[in-house]
């Protein structure tokens, strides 16, 4: 029976006559049935009507234009799924499919999706037997390999112990029967066996003062083989196959509740541990013990604080964490990622019908904000990427050798350029050379090109392994074109090395060239000497004595950064990579000196990061004021669409254009064009002049 509500939706819809349902009869009745058990709300009711009867859906979508209704948002999410199922068709057996799983929850931007996937596949696989043996197999592996997983961490045990059964059953048919025939009971008589147990221990603790929450279920069947599997024992061995669990408010009444199920019920020899006193590795902690239940029924008891519980369901002891096994492209940024959807999807599941259809899935927009994506390999498996990774990433992240190889890359068919930022769902193919020839330009954060500090010091350490001639080189070229882009030819390099923590000319070339150091940032300290050298003079030639205050991090509005939410915290910059504004930063929390400021992809920063990451602070710089006037020279070939693009480039960059002159140069077809700009800092006027260089046609941009 729906709600008052859904039918309401749905009757317009109706209105204009029957349409045909793409499931076969009875699955979208089972289908609303499930997800009633969950409590779904009346919109999620509607969507998984929806979905199945597209006539509807079309007639439900142009009646709803401009509405704030959330089902098309569902309807997208399960249209999305469709494709973690296509790739699943495509994966071998043998395969992780922890990937997949992790795709589907970046895929699906409304998680109450979530549910309505898992309903109607326990529906399908309902009536499985009526399809052919082939699309039975099929639709057994996906339920074992994505949905069953799924429940299983979402807690949302009335539909995975059903989905794990029906899929064991026509995946392993003879083993499935022969457990079935080891049981001494049905599931339904086990069923009521708990029942018996928990009301007659409830009455035995209310006896003895001891005030407890009693929870119950038999093992099912796949479950009692995954265990005999585990264990390598014959099903007489087993002692869980009925289990109770005994919640108590603290750890003195979960040993005084122990007391009554031993006096209750005799305990099985050996079969009694205490994970309070000894927690296990993951911290789980729980008491433990079998017993010889009514009827010479063997009954496992489980007995554990309220809080010990919250741990166990959603913390590290969770028992999806140490029962899965996940693939070999996870990584520690990615599982917590996929944790604070799980940890979400259990809140919604968990919350009061009082709260409201949309109170829970309004605050996904802002609590769930998605930091990681997931790329496809032309083979279909999942990569696990930081949020605005590149494809460059993407090769670092398959392997280190063709990270070195790159040489290009296509994003579903079409060639993009690296520095192009991934989605969820994008299909990767990284197009290599034969030699291995990482570019320098990779590692300035300015260009975009590697978004993972891991990335990028896998490139890092593929030039350290140069030798030093080579470095120096490079790292002077690097320097001295960035140095005749802004105008600074002869600038005397001397005066600046203290502010890197180099000792010679040469040192910091080699620092240039393996990215410790950028080329922009020598170009902003050399321009802030010559500034400071010019105001000093100018103070002298009027006989003023001019008093410099120390370097400091300023406060207030004027401040050089700001730790995001934290207020009158000490903070410094870090001496390891002098981060200059305009460059990306991050926070470090040091025990004594306050937040020490680094560059994000400062090699010192990743390793301290990596050993507590608690520690690392979102920091923002400060407002840049007004900006800065700087003059700039093209010098390119005339041709039909350069003004168009110049000025759109300068936009894309946020900088402003004040003044633009052009005129013919020396030559035939040669053209100058004299730019005046207004720009944030020498960060964006280098990364300015580099990409104005790029563009067809340019043959040099520098300033005037």
């Amino acid at each position: 029976m729906l709600p008052d509500a859904v039918s309401a939706r749905l009757r317009a819809a109706a209105a204009a006559g029957p349409a045909p349902c793409i499931d076969p009869p009875g699955v979208l009745e089972d289908t609303l049935q499930a997800l009633a058990l969950l409590d779904a709300d009346d919109e999620v009711m509607a969507a998984a009507i929806l979905h199945v009867v597209p006539d509807w859906a079309a007639r439900h979508e142009a009646a709803s234009v401009g509405g704030r209704s959330a089902i098309p948002a569902l309807l997208d999410g399960q249209a999305a799924a469709g494709q973690v199922w296509t790739l699943h068709a495509e994966q071998g057996a043998g395969r992780s499919h922890e990937g997949l799983r992790r795709l589907l929850l970046a895929i699906v931007r409304d998680l109450r999706v979530v549910p309505i996937l898992l309903a109607r596949q326990l529906a399908r696989m309902r009536a499985a037997s009526a399809l052919s043996d082939e699309a039975r197999l099929a639709l057994a592996r996906l339920t074992r390999d994505i949905h069953a997983p799924l429940a299983n961490r979402l807690g949302i045990w009335q539909l995975k112990w059903e989905l794990e059964d029906l899929a064991f059953r026509h995946l392993e048919p003879d083993t499935y029967r022969r457990i079935a025939k080891l049981l001494d009971d049905t599931r339904a008589g086990r069923e009521r066996y708990i029942a018996d147990v928990t009301r007659v221990l409830g009455e035995a603790l209310a006896d003895g003062g001891i005030r407890g929450d009693i929870a119950g279920r038999p093992k099912h069947i796949y479950s009692i083989w995954k265990k005999m599997q585990k264990k390598d024992v014959p099903i007489g061995e087993l002692y869980d196959l009925r289990a109770v669990r005994v919640l108590v408010d603290d750890v003195q009444a979960c040993y005084a509740a122990l007391g009554v199920v031993h006096a209750l019920w005799s305990p099985v020899p050996g079969e009694f541990d205490d994970y309070i006193a000894r927690p296990k590795n993951n911290d789980y902690r729980s008491l433990h013990t079998a017993v010889v239940g009514p009827g010479g029924k063997t009954l496992e008891v489980q007995i554990r604080t309220r809080e010990m519980h919250e741990q166990a369901e959603r913390g590290v002891a969770a028992h999806w964490r140490y029962k899965e096994s996940g693939g070999s492209q996870r990584s520690a940024a990615g599982e917590a990622a996929v944790n604070r959807k799980i940890e979400w999807m259990r809140n919604l599941l968990d919350a009061p019908a009082e709260t409201g259809d949309g109170a829970l899935a309004g605050a996904f927009d802002t609590e769930l904000v998605e930091d990681r994506i997931y790329a496809l390999t032309p083979k279909g498996e999942v990569i696990d990427l930081p949020r605005g990774a590149t494809p460059l990433d993407f090769a670092y992240r398959v392997h280190t050798e063709v990270g070195h190889r790159c040489r290009g890359a296509k994003v579903d068919g079409r060639i993009v350029p690296l520095d192009y930022v991934l989605h969820s769902g994008d299909r990767v193919e990284i197009l290599t050379g034969k030699v291995s020839e990482p570019r320098r330009d990779w590692l300035m954060a300015t260009n975009g090109f590697l978004a993972s500090a891991r990335s990028r010091e896998k490139v890092r350490s593929w030039f350290h392994r140069l030798d030093r001639a080579r470095n120096l080189a490079d790292g002077r070229e690097l320097l001295d074109r960035e140095l005749k882009r802004v105008g600074m030819a002869q600038a005397d390099l001397a005066a600046v090395l203290k502010r890197f923590n180099v000792d010679s000319v040469d040192e910091l070339h080699v620092h240039i060239a393996l990215g410790d150091v950028g080329p922009h940032q020598v170009a902003r300290a050399v321009a802030e000497h010559e500034r400071s050298r010019t105001e000093d003079a100018a103070a002298e030639g009027s006989g003023v004595i001019a008093l410099r205050a120390p370097r400091r991090m300023r406060r207030g509005g004027g401040q050089d950064f700001t730790v995001v939410g934290v207020d009158n915290l000490l903070a410094q910059v870090a001496r390891c990579c002098q981060p200059l504004p305009g460059e990306a930063v991050a926070g470090y929390l040091t025990r004594a000196r306050g937040v020490s400021v680094h560059r994000a992809d400062c090699a010192a920063f990743a390793r301290l990061a990596a050993k507590e990451p608690q520690r690392v602070l979102p920091v923002e710089w400060g407002g840049s004021g007004g900006g800065h006037e700087a003059a700039v020279t093209l010098d390119a070939v005339d041709r039909k669409h350069l003004f168009k693009d110049v000025t759109n480039l300068i936009a894309q960059e946020d900088a402003h254009v004040l003044s633009i002159d052009g005129g013919a140069a020396r030559g035939q077809g040669r053209v100058q064009l004299r730019l005046a700009l207004r720009v944030a800092d020498f960060g964006q006027l280098s990364r300015l002049l580099g990409r104005l260089e790029a563009l067809p046609g340019v043959e040099r941009a520098h300033r005037a």
